[in-house]
């Protein structure tokens, strides 16, 4: 059993194949948390908790005589508020008699096999792993507030989710201003922190630093889970590596708007909330009503790359849904970069005949196909084929690329409108925008309401339409621009902090019912690259186009953050031009193909205007892609290169599940004169295997993993690298 309770000493107790996790209900019904760490049986963790006087710290009224005892220092699960805990809180609700306190004590629970759902909202699923789910019940009684904390428990798994019911068990109305997913305590210990920032075209860029007293926000208020600022954060000891040192791994599994909050406290404990961001959220509670909180997916490991391999399994398998979760991508050529918005069915049918010819399985037709999309400036809302551009419609077209023997995808972007479309002149109140306020502009367009039921059921009908009456097997769904104005016409004034959670609750149904209404569509992210990269969106998305910069060398350090948290199946990559469009950067088709190759595999650029040699080099990019696909999206992933190294190069490796075969890639970054050669130690092979290198010698995995594999002299405009590593 992986959850236990122990009547005699009120403790709760979590354990994953190497983890322990307690809690204890102490003697005034507070939910203490003692404990998360490496696996140490049933000892009782309290007895660490050394009670002391903490000076100013106050008391509850039964302990007024007991300075020792405070909230203020007590390592809690889901702390109250307004009583005396003065730290970064779980939640805040203000009460019908204007009051903002609230003292949640322990009042029941309950362990059940397997794992528990949240309605509306994407969650890890059990995936016949060994799973049992812990439900502890908190209540401030003169409030009447009940809260249920969830906790899932992945035994093999070593993850551990979090989520968190509300309930107004009262009579009157309850607003909640602060709704959070997770309290999690680290009473002891020196932290650093590991968040993944950025922007769009360099997202998802890794910064360590150590925590300080105060608190650390990471936040997205930008109506999107963000370039700037990833739902997903790692506490980690201040000497932790890839392979030593105790590593927390924090990650929201929600789009929209989210706030973490890390607090290193006076007496050096620290304390992450995560969940909704509060910032203008406002969420009024019936009596008798329900709020469920967003889901965290928790891990701790030993090292980082642990912490990874941890992340990629559980999302590989229980949270990646669909024909496509575990099965062959198909490699595909996107138009955007090679025609942009002139687009014509020569240009196009011309890409995709060399496409073909090539290897590549599926084309797909990125934006500018509808009508009076000749720029970003119109026609976003109107899902109608511009037969000017397509002659024999968009049927017609795609009739042609399957008879040439490949499928056909298609770029949208339905979350979106221009206000010149006819579903602007049509319905202007479908739009997010404020009385009497002129909206602000993001590529000249604004963001449907999605918490309108006519607008859900518009985007419903109208993606279902295409997909009925077109043979696509691809969607590529694309948000470019962040939300703002947040203002729905739909609810009262006294409501409108509800409208941002209320649109992703209404998208989230809407993918549900897309996906199970075609569950042979391949859907694709995308939010100006990387905007919308989180586990939320991965739930209904295979895989999400990473960024919108395709340079390989941008591409590396965009990767290597992404790898962090989130398996290369999940990664869209593709070759693009050179000069790239981006940066300007030239680089050798080797190089871009290596790049590529550490996710969904793609193209994008005009395979027409390419050269013989180039052509053959493409064809033993895609043959070579095919075949180690399943040790990409299926094996391990490791990070070789340390901080010191990226500047001169970047090496990571994958390895099949049972070893007996592993891909180690390096792309130099920066080309030294008369430099070392670079020498790359491998990892998760077996020591006493004996291994192939490339077909051109053999020798033991604990050789390339002891004592290594030296590259010689790499020169050139960013070289590249391939070994192949094949047991014997």
């Amino acid at each position: 059993m992986s959850i236990r309770y122990i009547e005699s000493s009120k403790q709760i107790i979590l354990e994953t194949a190497d983890t322990t996790y307690q809690m204890k209900i102490d003697e005034l019904g507070y939910l203490q948390h003692l404990y998360y760490g490496k696996k140490l049986g049933q000892n009782d963790m309290s007895y660490q908790f050394r009670i002391y006087d903490h000076g100013f710290s106050g008391n509850p009224y039964e302990m007024r005589d007991n300075r020792a005892y405070s909230l203020d220092s007590m390592a809690q699960e889901y702390t109250s508020f307004g009583v005396g805990d003065f730290r970064v809180t779980s939640i805040y609700a203000s009460c019908s008699d204007g009051s903002r306190c609230a003292e949640f004590r322990y009042a029941a629970h309950e362990i059940l096999d397997g794992k528990y759902t949240i309605p509306g909202l994407p969650s890890v699923y059990d995936n016949g792993d060994t799973v049992q789910t812990l439900i502890v019940t908190l209540i401030d009684k003169p409030a009447n507030i009940k809260i249920k904390l969830y906790y899932g428990v992945f035994e093999e798994l070593d993850i551990i989710t979090r989520a968190a019911e509300i309930i107004n068990a009262g009579n009157e109305i309850v607003w909640l201003r602060k709704a959070c997913s997770m309290c999690l305590e680290l009473p002891f210990g020196k932290w650093d922190m590991i968040h993944f920032h950025g922007r769009h075209c360099m997202e998802r860029q890794p910064e360590r630093v150590p925590l300080f007293h105060g608190i650390h926000t990471l936040v997205s208020g930008r109506g999107m889970s963000s370039h700037q600022h990833n739902p997903f954060v790692i506490l980690c000891d201040r000497d932790a590596t890839e392979d030593n040192g105790a590593c927390y791994g924090v990650m929201l599994m929600y789009s929209g708007n989210h706030k973490t909050e890390i607090e290193r406290d006076q007496f050096d404990s620290v304390r992450i909330v995560t969940g909704i961001s509060d910032d203008r959220f406002r969420w009024e509670l019936a009596s008798g009503a329900s709020f469920y909180t967003p889901e965290v997916i928790l891990t701790c490991a030993d090292g980082l790359t642990n912490l990874s391999h941890n992340y990629h399994r559980v999302i590989r398998n229980n949270v990646v849904r669909g024909e496509y979760k575990l099965m062959h991508r198909p490699v595909l050529i996107n138009n955007w970069e090679a025609t942009y918005f002139d687009i014509t069915e020569e240009k196009v049918l011309a890409i995709a005949e060399k496409a073909k010819e090539l290897g590549v399985e599926m084309f797909v037709l990125d934006d500018g196909w509808f009508k009076n999309r000749n720029d970003d400036n119109a026609g976003l809302g109107d899902w109608i084929p511009d037969t000017e551009k397509l002659p024999d419609g968009l049927g017609g077209l795609i009739e042609k690329i399957n008879n040439m023997g490949l499928r056909f995808g298609l770029w949208i972007e339905p979350e979106m409108v221009n206000e010149d479309s006819d579903l602007y002149r049509t319905h202007p109140d479908w739009a997010l925008t404020a009385p009497n306020r002129a909206p602000m502009m993001a590529r000249n367009q604004l963001v449907l309401d999605l918490s309108r039921k006519e607008v859900h059921d518009y985007l419903f009908d109208t993606i279902s339409g295409l997909l009925e009456k077109y043979n696509i097997t691809y969607i590529k769904w694309d948000f470019n621009r962040p939300i703002s104005d947040v203002y729905s016409y739909a609810f009262p004034s006294s409501r409108q902090g509800e409208v941002s959670h209320r649109y992703y609750l209404s998208l989230y149904a809407l993918y549900e019912k897309l996906t199970a209404k075609f569950p042979h569509v391949l859907f694709e992210g995308c939010a100006g690259g990387g905007g919308r990269f989180d586990a939320g969106m991965l739930y209904y998305n295979p895989q999400i186009w990473c960024s919108d910069n395709t340079d390989p060398i941008s591409r590396l350090k965009i990767q290597y953050g992404t790898s962090f948290g989130y398996p290369s199946c999940t990664v869209g990559a593709h070759v693009s031009a050179s000069p790239n469009h981006q940066t300007g950067r030239k680089t050798p088709l080797n190089t871009r193909g290596v790049v590529a190759m550490s996710g969904s595999f793609g193209y994008e650029l005009d395979l027409s205007q390419l050269s013989d040699e180039e052509c053959d080099e493409i064809k033993n990019q895609i043959k070579k892609y095919k075949e180690l696909e399943p040790i990409i999206h299926g094996g391990r992933m490791y990070r070789l290169s340390q901080k010191s190294d990226a500047t001169h190069y970047m090496a990571w490796q994958f390895v099949s599940p049972d070893q007996s075969r592993a891909l180690l890639n390096i792309v130099v970054t920066n080309p030294l004169a008369n430099s070392a050669p670079v020498h790359v130690k491998l990892k998760g092979l077996i020591p006493d295997a004996t291994y192939s290198v490339n077909g051109e010698f053999e020798v033991l995995g604990s050789a390339l993993m002891k004592g290594g594999y030296t590259f010689q002299r790499l020169i050139g405009d960013y070289p590249a690298m391939q070994l192949d590593i094949v047991r014997i």
